[in-house]
């Protein structure tokens, strides 16, 4: 930029409209869908592979010789 090149200001940022209702209703139903289906679901599955991995990895080390 040169010394002599008039420096403008920037225009103000127009503010954004409000979120509607609807999309608010629509986010916390996909939001609570979504809690539920990994807290309520997809944890005990998690759990009960984590424990029968535990358990088969149990079982071979009890079942070798020393």
């Amino acid at each position: 930029m040169s010394p002599e090149a008039p420096v403008l200001p920037k225009p103000p940022v127009p503010l954004k409209p409000p979120v509607p209702k609807w999309r608010w209703v629509l986010w916390g139903t996909i939001l609570f869908a979504a809690d539920v289906v990994f807290y309520v679901l997809l944890t005990p599955i998690w759990l009960g592979l984590r424990g029968a991995a535990w358990l088969a990895e149990w079982r071979s080390r009890r079942r070798r010789p020393t």
